[in-house]
């Protein structure tokens, strides 16, 4: 009889302990906000492989003063890269390609560094950012280095060799989309719903017109001291989808930053890397797979001179973030948009960070990161997990 009451007792002082930090969680959301000018913040944190944690702060909607809540959907920017490598190492697995092959055998024209013609440029160089391509000619079309189109292709490439350098490009990624669609003969963004978004059972899609758009939180500029809305951020590109043509048009949908989803969700996106390609009984990569995109391709992002530190497939592992723990994921920015999905993937923990706009003339922590985003997680980390 004692142990059952010593047991419930127990039982209720973590229920009371969880309570605490909860509301703890909701005053640092709300000072953390008002530190930072931020329109809105809605985080997820993991916790032993579990969401323990959703919380939002803040407006979804200046004009109209609705709350933000962790249900809303926001555009998240790069993290989206996640979903495109994602889509990549399936289509790998399943044998469509190796890494290592010559991506211009696919896209059915030649795709070369006009400083280095003779080196090929891979799928596993467009997922690292070391294929030597960049984003100064434009990111928008594959127009822009197919030499039928553009004859000097050269405004899309540095002078680096092919594989020997870092630099984050966005063309690399709306290039893999195209791949998506050659090698699944699938648009991607259905792709994406039928292979990664409908298993995991979360609401979010690359095509606007998939979702309510009455869900969507307004993402904000911050433009001469006041907020701004980016309506452009949720673009139906009706007209665009209507003309669209497979292995082509993928950089409609921006699968280099074009993926709407809300915070718990993503962390459901982040539980997949965090447990060897699984969400509770769903594989949605092999282990393999998941070790190969964790796994630093070249000291790029924001990395230590720590060799466990780097950019693998569309996921940055840093040492920066958090004092004392290597953590692995990605940000991202855009339209006013700051994001943030980091996990400790031994450990068990993670955050989702997603905010709609803040004072963006705020200097950069130490850390290379947003101050929204270093801030958050660093609140929540000790509150939850320190």
């Amino acid at each position: 009889m004692k142990k059952i009451i010593f047991l419930f007792f127990v039982s209720l002082t973590l229920l009371s302990c969880s309570g605490r930090q909860t509301r703890k969680a909701d005053r640092c959301l709300q000072q953390i906000a008002e530190d930072v000018n931020a329109v809105g913040i809605s985080v997820a944190v993991i916790r032993d492989n579990q969401i323990i944690y959703t919380g939002a702060s803040g407006l979804k909607n200046i004009q109209t003063e609705e709350k933000l809540r962790p249900s809303d959907l926001m555009r998240i920017a790069s993290i989206s890269k996640s979903f495109t490598a994602t889509a990549i190492m399936q289509l790998y697995e399943a044998g469509c390609f190796d890494l290592d092959d010559d991506i211009g055998d696919a896209l059915g024209f030649p795709v070369r560094n006009p400083h280095h013609p003779d080196i090929p440029i891979t799928y596993r160089m467009l997922l690292s950012h070391t294929s030597s391509l960049s984003d100064k000619g434009g990111y928008f079309t594959l127009d822009v280095i197919r030499p039928e189109i553009t004859p000097d292709v050269s405004g899309s490439f540095n002078e680096y060799a092919p594989g020997t350098g870092y630099q984050y490009c966005n063309l690399g990624f709306n290039t893999l989309g195209v791949l998506v669609e050659i090698h699944s003969s699938e648009r991607f963004d259905q792709y994406i719903r039928n292979n990664i978004l409908d298993p995991l059972g979360v609401y979010a899609s690359f095509n606007v017109n998939d979702l309510d758009t009455n869900r969507f939180a307004t993402l904000y500029a911050f433009e001469e001291g006041r907020f701004v809305p980016s309506p452009q951020a949720y673009n139906p590109r009706t007209e665009e989808i209507d003309n669209y043509v497979e292995g082509f048009s993928a950089p409609v949908f921006s699968p280099t930053g074009g993926m709407k989803i809300n915070a718990p969700d993503l962390a459901r996106h982040a539980l997949i890397q965090m447990n060897d390609g699984f969400f509770n009984d769903t594989e949605i990569l092999s282990p393999q797979s998941v070790a190969l995109m964790q796994t630093p391709q070249s000291p790029g992002g924001r990395s230590s001179e720590d060799e466990a530190c780097g950019y693998g497939f569309a996921l940055e592992r840093t040492d920066k973030l958090i004092e004392g723990e290597i953590m692995t994921g990605h940000t991202g920015s855009a339209y006013g948009l700051y994001s943030a999905m980091f996990f400790q993937k031994d450990k068990k923990f993670g955050f989702i960070v997603l905010c709609n706009g803040c004072d963006s003339s705020l200097p950069l922590r130490e850390n290379g990161f947003m101050p929204v985003q270093t801030d958050v997680i660093n609140a929540l980390y000790d509150i939850f997990i320190r």
